[in-house]
């Protein structure tokens, strides 16, 4: 088969992560497929490596069933035909997998035919062993939380970083209309000179110049500025390491259309030289009110 994309194929013991691995993959960029039975996996393998297909990786999640030689005899003939394939295999003690079955409280997918879920675990690590043997990477899970999870993954098949699985909002917005429900750091930019005031100003916005100066021309912005870009540096890692995907920063003012818009531009212009990736939003600054 020609124009094959990157395969990540996951397989692993139940409970051991599979699901974790499947949302970092996807997050990655990667096409995934999740708890597909082996035997079906040559077929979406095939449907999705069409010659006019726009899938680039691939990943299949094997999920767990009693035919696992389905999945030796797939992988054997993916890797004589696919550009590139890797295997990914979760393993974790049995009583860590036992912990997670009672918090859960989920059967397991093999437990019909034994008589408890520790017999369950021992069968399918079993039938799981040939795959086992074939992994490219094995990531032991029993002491890892998610996100540590989730940076293993990131370093075994990202080109990137950790932070490029973190959307970054910088913000503007109006009290007058609401603080915004999606932000996870509101900071109040009211204690500033407002424009508002000044003639000449009022009908711009803090997107033009003579705004934008007088609003980062004024001490307590600078002030506010050397305090800020500090915490914000401390804070996005921190954000980061949680396993956040989404960070929303917020500034406001009284209506959105001033103060508020130079300091996240001002604060998206400095963090996006740091090295960080985002975007800047402005709420508000279409609002009629003034």
């Amino acid at each position: 088969m020609s124009n094959r994309p990157d395969f990540i194929v996951v397989a692993g013991l139940s409970g051991a992560g599979r699901s974790t691995v499947a949302d970092t993959l996807e997050d990655l960029g990667w096409f995934v497929i999740d708890n597909l039975p082996p035997s079906l996996l040559p077929s979406a393998a095939e449907l999705l490596t069409k010659p006019d297909s726009a899938v680039e990786r691939l990943a299949l999640v094997a999920g767990s069933h009693e035919y696992q030689e389905d999945l030796v005899s797939f992988l054997n003939e993916l890797r004589e035909s696919a550009t590139r394939v890797r295997v990914l295999f979760l393993d974790a003690p049995t009583d860590v997998l036992l912990r997670r079955y009672d918090q859960t409280r989920r059967r397991h997918p093999l437990s019909a035919n034994t008589s408890s879920v520790a017999d369950a675990i021992a069968r399918e690590r079993e039938l799981l062993e040939p795959i086992r043997r074939e992994a490219d990477v094995i990531i032991e899970t029993g002491d890892l939380i998610v996100h540590e999870l989730k940076a293993r993954v990131v370093e075994a098949f990202s080109d990137g970083d950790l932070e490029q699985l973190m959307q970054t909002t910088v913000m503007s917005f109006g009290f007058k209309h609401g603080a915004p429900i999606e932000a996870d750091l509101v900071f109040d930019c009211r204690f500033l000179p407002n424009p508002h005031w000044i003639p000449e100003l009022r009908s711009l916005t803090g997107l033009d110049e003579e705004v934008r100066n007088y609003v980062l021309g004024q001490e307590s912005t600078t002030a506010f500025l050397e305090h800020m870009v500090p915490l914000l540096e401390f804070l996005i890692p921190s954000y980061v390491d949680e396993g956040k995907a989404y960070l929303t920063i917020a500034f406001g003012c009284t209506g959105g259309h001033h103060r508020s818009v130079s300091l996240a531009e001002e604060f998206g212009r400095i963090l996006t030289d740091n090295g960080h990736t985002l975007r800047t939003r402005h709420r508000d600054l279409e609002s009629k009110e003034m």
